[in-house]
């Protein structure tokens, strides 16, 4: 039989093979060929824990998250594979900008139906490896299972310089609402073609100005809403201010871009409150530094603990609704 002919037979064959007629070890083998590792993995994929070189002075924090992205919840059963992966990585790099680290290792522990096809499966792989290394996490290694669904569980490392972590829980009354980006759109698919805005965060732990921050997963008027209670303040939003996505403006069910803007959750931007003092400052630096990527003074925080309000057009104060994504329950707008 000719060459060429064989290859395209072992091809065909390959595009039909299932995870089941591969098994687990031939799986995680070739799954491993698609993660290069770096240096500082010692052990990394094949083995029951990975290990790595861990930092040798106390002069750094380490920083662990855990995100999941499942069938059915957090993307469509029909989805491209390598969005898939792309946002399982994404996901996670989100919460390490948000305190802003830098990402080091993660581990992805794999559920799926034993008669998904191996070539979907290394397509998710191919999207987690490419959106780590964009950003410098290495995938060390993970787990596998049966399950009825797909999803990846992905439990990430980083580290920050010591004591310098941005936490939710460190606004104050008066300090200024900044938010990165445009908000709004998830559903029409931005929450699938998210960048995570691992640069912005570190540069805002770096400057030393924020005194908050955290990241928009599960919707601004949500997220907010938890950086006031965590701090022991109110906020008070300004409308007019708030930056509605191209996709928000699109958006469909009879609900305002504003409102998709406000609660749709999984816009993955950066929330974060600064000093008042130091707000202009901030910004002026932000326009030089990041010429692509939009900032804006949505709000200020207040007293009165978790009091959230917004102004409109007309100066009118209202409380805003608590909307947005929760989990097992779903949104509720």
């Amino acid at each position: 039989m000719p060459e060429a002919v064989t290859e395209f037979l072992n091809a065909e064959c390959l595009l039909m093979t299932t995870i089941r007629q591969l098994g687990e070890r031939a799986l995680i083998k070739r799954l491993g060929r698609l993660l290069p590792q770096t240096r500082g993995v010692i052990v990394g994929i094949g083995d029951d824990c990975a290990i790595v070189r861990t930092v040798s002075d106390k002069s750094y924090d380490l920083v662990l998250t855990s995100d999941p992205v499942i069938e059915g919840v957090h993307f469509a059963a029909g989805e491209k594979p390598l969005l898939v992966g792309r946002k399982a990585a994404g996901r996670v790099l989100s919460d390490l900008a948000a305190v802003g680290a830098e990402p080091l290792w993660a581990l992805v522990d794999l559920v799926a139906p034993a008669d998904t096809p191996v070539t979907k499966i290394e397509g998710i792989y191919r999207g987690l490896a490419g959106m780590a290394g964009r950003h410098g996490l290495t995938i060390v290694g993970g787990d596998t299972a049966g399950g009825a669904c797909l999803e990846l569980h992905v439990f990430a490392v980083g580290r920050v310089p010591h004591g310098r972590a941005i936490l939710r829980s460190g606004a104050k009354p008066e300090d200024v609402v900044f938010v990165t980006g445009s908000l709004g759109g998830s559903r029409a698919g931005k929450h699938l073609r998210f960048e995570p805005r691992l640069a912005q965060g570190q540069w805002i732990r770096a400057r030393g100005a924020a005194s908050s921050m955290i990241d928009l997963s599960d919707g601004m008027a949500s997220d907010l809403r938890r950086v006031a209670e965590m701090s022991g303040t109110g906020a008070l939003i300004n409308l007019a201010g708030i930056p509605v996505s191209t996709e928000a403006m699109k958006g469909k069910g009879g609900r305002s871009p504003l409102s998709h803007a406000l609660f749709d959750g999984e816009d993955y931007e950066l929330l974060f409150t600064v000093p008042v003092r130091k707000a202009a400052a901030l910004e002026r630096a932000w326009r030089t530094k990041f010429t692509t990527v939009r900032l804006s003074r949505v709000g200020s925080m207040t007293a009165g603990r978790g009091n959230v309000k917004c102004v409109g057009p007309d100066g009118r104060h209202t409380l805003l609704k608590d909307g947005g994504y929760e989990h097992f329950i779903g949104s509720d707008t």
